[in-house]
């Protein structure tokens, strides 16, 4: 029996089918390719729209001048400062390792809620896409997991392009929509990752706050880089229900009828604290955090990874 490469967390006795069709149903085919479509998409007009294209995963890196000898590679020699000096000089780099880069998105029951065209794991889908492909366009290492209660699907590392479909095709499959178990998921991945590298977690956060962050500080300690993608909808945020409103709770929240004025400014006030406690503890703990709206344009979120990798490479040297 071969074992399926694409989902490698399955029964290795699984049987890999031989058609397409057989692989994954139509609907997820049709999802990976919209999935693929958008990451180009926005991910090629955000590079093309920067001023300077921020080409932070190349192989070298350029350390310093050094003057020119005989035998040198003329290649090298910057033209530049011989204009202005008259010398030749060669610019001299050092290997750069790729950053290794793992997703961990949120599959439970409440990221399954969505007040307008997508859901918050819709959309969480569309951040975990867009960065693989940015990451590798960059020719960095990216790996993924979508969990709930525990991790129900995963993509190993990878750097090669044409991991951008397997990727795809994890976050295409239909998953158990759970509570969520964070602190476990964290560990397990702290435990599992034994290099150093970036750990993006994209999730609404919906857990409770100390099993998360002592699950954030253990990766912290191993070394890791976090960044914290908190994903809500609007409605989440403000809470704009009018009449009489039945609310059905996810995760086993039970349900409620009232009248959502009566409760709207009760509401954001426990809101707001929930989301400057998420934010004063990721501080503390020198955590990159980021509150997003499912209404959100992604290139913003793109902005914002970006904006940290390349900080990530200032405060290193």
């Amino acid at each position: 029996m071969k074992a399926n490469r694409l989902f490698p967390n399955l029964n290795p006795d699984f049987n890999v089918p031989k058609s397409p069709d057989q692989i994954l149903p139509s609907d997820a085919i049709s999802r990976i390719s919209r999935l693929e479509v958008q990451a180009r998409k926005i991910v090629e007009g955000f590079l093309s729209g920067q001023h300077r294209s921020p080409y932070f995963g190349q192989s070298i890196e350029f350390v310093q001048h050094r003057e020119y000898a005989p035998g040198d590679d003329i290649r090298h020699v910057d033209w530049k400062v011989w204009s202005k000096t008259d010398k030749y000089y060669i610019k001299q780099f050092e290997e750069e390792t790729n950053l290794r880069t793992t997703l961990l998105v949120d599959a439970s029951e409440s990221m399954q809620f969505g007040s307008g065209e997508l859901t918050k794991y819709d959309y969480s889908c569309s951040i975990a896409a867009c960065l693989t492909y940015l990451l590798l366009r960059q020719q960095d290492a990216v790996s993924l997991s979508v969990f709930d209660e525990e991790i129900r699907l995963r993509a190993p590392s990878r750097s090669r392009h044409n991991h951008l479909g397997t990727i795809l095709s994890v976050l295409a499959e239909e998953h158990a929509a759970k509570k969520t178990s964070m602190y476990k998921l964290l560990r397990t991945v702290a435990d599992e990752k034994n290099e150093r590298g970036m750990v993006v977690v994209i999730s609404d956060l919906f857990v409770p706050v100390e099993d998360l962050f002592k699950g954030l500080r253990m990766l912290k300690k191993r070394g890791h880089e976090v960044l914290l993608f908190h994903i809500l909808d609007d409605q989440e945020l403000d809470f704009e229900y009018s009449g009489t409103t039945r609310f059905e709770g996810l995760e086993d929240a039970g349900e409620l009828t009232c009248d959502p004025k009566s409760l709207r400014d009760g509401y954001r006030a426990a809101m707001d604290s929930f989301l400057d406690e998420i934010r004063r503890r990721c501080s503390r703990n020198m955590i990159d955090y980021q509150t997003i709206r499912t209404s959100e344009p992604l290139d913003a979120v793109l902005r914002h990874y970006m904006n940290h990798r390349v900080g990530l490479r200032g405060t290193s040297r």
